[in-house]
């Protein structure tokens, strides 16, 4: 047994009355010590799917991961009625770190993850001391206001991205029936069986007459596509602080050059021989750049 799976994270359920519901957040390293980092999962996933990337670290920082709203364990509402971006996240974030008052932590995340930490920091700079971003969905130019035009919304089931949420697979007999459906397949290729199992750990909930089904919802995660009328680049000039973003080379979702103009806190690398979802299968990168955005 690994020596991450000897000091499991506590589980927490954090009460955020004023966004309708509960958290539930992964907490690794010492309860005593103030947060160090606050990582949020991509889209579809949950904090537990990044367990084998963040529990190496508990030793030296105190690390909360969120299921962000609409995934996982989390109890927060989940209206898509006229639902146009992701403050709803931001927000969420925003109420977590009202609830572990501290010094300034480090914002990290993946893909939608990350973007929802960049809407935080820049509502709150001061409660974050950098931001470390792993492929978030930050589009440029012409794509950008595209995706922000209310015209996205009525068009939004002929994005290839909503449609392909929206023919997920909800329902399984059994997590060993799911795991099988998954194993090797589609995004999940190259996935470690462990990665994939602790994803579908809390990717799954029981059902009343038996089964499974997925705890991010297919219409959720559509509805997360589709809402993108908020504006990553205002929030990093807002913001000020350094910002550090990491990009797969194959698929990238985020159109920033290495030095975007006007943006002297913000620097972005390409990460050789990766796709989007390289957190899941190189969790050696996403370590070391958090343990050096920590220390």
């Amino acid at each position: 047994m690994d020596a991450a799976r000897l000091s499991p994270p506590r589980r927490l359920m954090v009460p955020l009355a004023e966004r309708g519901g509960e958290m539930a957040v992964l907490d690794f390293g010492d309860p005593k010590r103030p947060v160090d980092l606050v990582f949020s999962h991509a889209n579809g996933f949950n904090a537990a799917t990044y367990r084998s990337i963040l529990a190496p670290l508990a030793s030296s920082f105190r690390i909360l991961a969120p299921d962000l709203r609409g995934h996982g364990r989390t109890r927060l509402p989940t209206a898509m009625e006229g639902r146009r971006d992701w403050h709803d996240h931001r927000d969420d974030l925003l109420a977590l770190l009202t609830a572990f008052p501290g010094p300034p932590v480090v914002l990290t995340g993946h893909s939608m993850g990350g973007t929802a930490s960049l809407l935080a920091a820049a509502q709150r700079p001061g409660r974050v001391s950098r931001l470390v971003l792993f492929d978030p969905v930050i589009w440029g130019g012409l794509t950008s206001l595209v995706l922000r035009a209310p015209l996205l919304r009525k068009v939004g089931d002929r994005y290839p991205l909503v449609r392909s949420a929206r023919r997920r697979r909800s329902a399984f007999d059994s997590r060993e029936q799911a795991l099988a459906a998954y194993r090797g397949r589609g995004a999940f290729r190259g996935w470690p069986d462990p990665v994939l199992i602790d994803y579908l750990s809390d990717g799954l909930l029981e059902t009343p007459g038996g089964g499974v089904r997925l705890a991010c919802a297919p219409d959720w995660e559509a509805s997360n596509y589709v809402a993108q009328a908020h504006d990553p680049w205002r929030a990093m000039r807002t913001y000020g602080g350094p910002v550090r973003i990491l990009k797969a080379e194959t698929g990238s979702i985020s159109q920033v050059a290495d030095r975007p103009r006007g943006l002297p806190a913000v620097t972005a690398e390409t990460m050789a021989g990766t796709q989007h979802l390289f957190p899941m299968v190189r969790a050696d990168i996403v370590r070391d750049a958090l343990f050096d955005a920590a220390v």
